[in-house]
């Protein structure tokens, strides 16, 4: 069964189809992997709890990756009553069941029953009546089951949720449970995705008893579990599946939503329990080596206030340019991409936002770089782009007129906007690079490392710009060179420039710390060592 999508998707639809892809990966990587450890049992069976319309039956017989094995679908008797009338009603799904099927008796919780296909419908909270229904539709509960989960037991309240964990356990001693759902309900994602399902009338219950994956996993084994291994989308995406697969679909459509992506993979998890020996080799693999994307908390207490912040931007690039004023420029908002810049002056009264009348219009631009020049000579705009395939290239230099500025509340920024017209061998457009300003035998240059645009998952080459002389200028650069990446972050210092994390071609996120050092040729790269390590990260700002 194949959806065709053909119009233009928005940020929020990629997203959105993105996380139903790694949903469904996870989910068929522990379904194949069970039906590949219980290959020569002579019966298994797949029991999937508020399956809805699922089409994991249909999907697996189409593979005929179904031999020897029973799939029995559980919901409310509505939705199980309807989705017999669909399946009835079509016909290339009719003919992956018996051609002759037995009688149903109505009324009962039996809906559709083939040799390999059982649609019951019953409310899984109702433990006699489930298992009675289950019994009636044939389930062997001495066989090798899988008991599949998706987002289904966080709708009950914590203590049926729990009951039926437990039930699961008790009733069937050779056993997979697999479970896809969220975690990390307090932070602001977190609250978002919470009033999110509560608007729609589905309150998550699970996650305040056990918002995090520690605690969902002592949750199984408390519920009579022997094994459990419990991993966020992130981890399973990098870690499980494989860098061929990977590539291929994010080749499939121009994707420049790391942060978004990341950020929804966190708070969804694939969990599988085991009971019996044989289903513990069909338990997740816990993949080594692969850094966390989620945030780690420490027990440090801060001292924070609150400043209403008047301005808002993804990708915008943002610097000083004043005592007291930061200039911000590009990005997309609510609204759309911005075009115009502005800034943000703090005065005794806290940031308030000014526009700026800028003499020529910066165009369109996300995660470009605004790099503040030596001795107060303005900003040098580079890179950037307007969509995926479309990087931008181009060179601007600001500089800002001070006697505007002076003005006790100046209600706009005046800004020269001039193009750099550059000689040399200039490099390959890109996006979510860094630039930053070097110092060799005391002429200043612009540093371009990393970021990467639509030909390149990462970018890797160094080149500098001599900013007096507006000319691309080649370097011998060694030492132990960074790997490529793009999102990370870079600053100068001494003459220097220090570079850390990022994410790396696979789109691991990476937790190394370069400084890029002067020689009398060119320059080195020297590995700095942290103690204790950084976590791993991308978009950071130093």
């Amino acid at each position: 069964m194949y959806i065709h999508i053909t119009c233009i998707l928005t940020r929020v639809e990629q997203i959105s189809i993105s996380g139903y892809f790694v949903r469904w990966r996870a989910v068929d990587h522990c379904v194949r992997r069970f039906l590949l450890i219980t290959a020569k049992c002579p019966k298994r069976q797949v029991l999937s709890l508020g399956a809805g319309f699922d089409s994991l039956y249909f999907r697996l017989c189409a593979d005929g990756a179904l031999d020897g094995t029973a799939v029995f679908e559980v919901d409310f008797p509505d939705v199980a009553r309807r989705k017999a009338a669909l399946v009835t009603s079509n016909a290339t799904l009719r003919g992956m069941l018996d051609p002759c099927l037995p009688p149903i008796p109505q009324p009962g919780p039996v809906y559709m029953c083939s040799s390999q296909y059982r649609l019951l419908g019953v409310d899984v909270r109702e433990e006699s009546q489930t298992e009675e229904a289950l019994s009636a539709a044939g389930l062997d509960w001495a066989a090798p089951t899988l008991i599949l989960s998706e987002v289904v037991l966080t709708y009950m309240e914590t203590q049926r949720s729990d009951a039926v964990i437990g039930w699961a356990a008790k009733r069937l001693p050779q056993s997979l449970f697999v479970m896809y759902e969220q975690i990390c309900p307090d932070d602001p994602f977190g609250r978002v995705m919470q009033d999110h399902f509560l608007k729609l009338n589905s309150t998550l219950h699970a996650l305040q008893q056990y918002p995090d994956l520690s605690a969902q996993r002592q949750r199984f084994l408390d519920k009579g579990w022997e094994r459990c291994v419990c991993v966020d989308m992130n981890a399973f995406y990098l870690g499980l599946v494989p860098q061929e697969e990977r590539d291929r679909i994010e080749t499939l459509e121009p994707f420049d939503e790391y942060e978004e992506w990341h950020q929804k993979c966190s708070h969804y998890f694939i969990l599988t329990a085991s009971r019996g020996a044989l289903m513990e080799q069909a338990l997740l693999s816990q993949a080594s080596g692969i850094p966390s994307v989620s945030p780690s908390w420490g027990s440090t207490q801060l001292k924070a206030s609150t400043v209403p912040v008047c301005l808002e931007g993804l990708g915008l690039a943002s610097t000083w340019m004043r005592l007291e004023g930061l200039l911000l420029t590009g990005g997309s908002s609510r609204g759309g991409r911005v075009t115009q810049s502005r800034s943000l002056v703090r005065d005794q009264n806290g940031w308030r936002s000014t526009s700026i009348e800028a003499s020529a219009d910066l165009g369109v631009r996300l995660y470009h770089t605004v790099t503040p020049l030596p001795r107060g000579g303005g900003v040098v705009v580079y890179g950037g782009r307007s969509s995926p395939l479309r990087p931008n290239s181009d060179l601007f230099k600001l500089t800002f007129d001070l006697s505007a500025a002076k003005a006790p509340r100046p209600e706009a920024e005046k800004v020269q906007v001039e193009p750099m017209d550059c000689t040399g061998n200039p490099p390959p457009p890109r996006f979510r690079h860094t630039a930053t300003v070097v110092r060799h035998k005391g002429e200043h240059f612009l540093f371009v490392f990393g970021g990467k645009n639509q030909s390149a998952c990462a970018l890797g080459d160094s080149s500098f710009l001599s900013l007096d002389q507006q000319h691309w200028t080649e370097f011998p650069v060694g030492g132990d060179v960074p790997a490529a990446r793009h999102s990370h972050s870079a600053c100068s210092y001494l003459g220097s420039v220090v570079v850390f994390g990022g994410l790396s071609r696979e789109g691991e996120p990476l937790g190394d710390l370069s400084l890029l050092t002067p020689t009398e040729r060119g320059f080195d790269w020297i590995r700095v060592a942290v103690h204790p390590p950084p976590v791993p990260r991308s978009v950071v700002f130093l």
